[in-house]
């Protein structure tokens, strides 16, 4: 099997409807939910099984039109951080640049991204939306962080403990509850918790018309690396 075979497996321990596929190290997680979101359907979660990174991506099936469906990286940073904070030295700062970047106590540890069918109208309800996340654990082949203060790793905020699989699991959990709340509550819910943490500690605007581009092209992305900068 080369390392962009899918296997089904149980090396994660994911609730319902989550079905995993798994990608050796080398594997793009993020490009290979985009392969398969129109025949393996909402739930899929592609994991590329990397010590360093926890790197993932889930395929979604919006009942949205386009525009409004984007939001969701908002649940999914919810989501993200709450996984995050159980895990978190005590008084850990957790926050968002928008729309998709991710810090720890300042240092940008990782972020989301979004991907849409090229010929989705923003008006219509989008066949798929794939949701890629990477977050680096551990921090490889770079200088000290007093000269880097606002790029880093989780291993370097105090989380030398936590694994990739342990955060994606929690993920997952976490998500299904932001989904069940904006279903029940709407959306409203989901942004009030994720103002809470945006990092520039005002009311930003979550605006549909620049979210488009602004999760296109993701300002946590280093694209030489395909990772978050350092």
């Amino acid at each position: 099997m080369d390392f962009m075979s899918q296997s089904y497996n149980a090396a994660l321990s994911l609730p319902p409807p989550f079905q995993l596929v798994t990608l050796r190290e080398a594997g793009d997680a993020y490009a290979h939910a985009q392969s398969i979101a129109a025949s393996d359907g909402a739930g899929t979660l592609v994991w590329a099984r990397r010590f360093h990174m926890a790197e993932f991506a889930l395929v979604l099936e919006p009942e949205e039109t386009l525009a409004t469906a984007r939001r969701v990286v908002y649940a999914a940073g919810n989501a993200l951080a709450d996984a995050l904070a159980i895990h978190a030295p005590p008084q850990q700062p957790i926050g968002f640049d928008w729309p998709g970047g991710l810090r720890v106590d300042g240092a940008l540890v990782g972020g989301l991204r979004l991907a849409w069918p090229s010929d989705a109208a923003e008006d219509a309800v989008p066949d798929w939306l794939v949701l890629g996340c990477s977050v680096r654990m551990i921090v490889m082949r770079a200088g000290e962080p007093g000269f880097r203060p606002l790029l880093g790793g989780l291993d370097e905020q105090g989380f030398e403990e936590l694994s990739p699989s342990v955060l994606i699991e929690g993920f997952s959990r976490y998500f299904l509850r932001e989904m069940n709340e904006w279903n029940a509550e709407g959306f409203e819910t989901v942004q009030k918790r994720w103002l809470q943490r945006a990092e520039d500690g005002t009311a930003v605007l979550l605006d549909e018309d620049r979210l488009a581009e602004a999760l296109r092209i993701p300002a946590w992305l280093d694209p030489e690396t395909g990772e978050p900068w350092l």
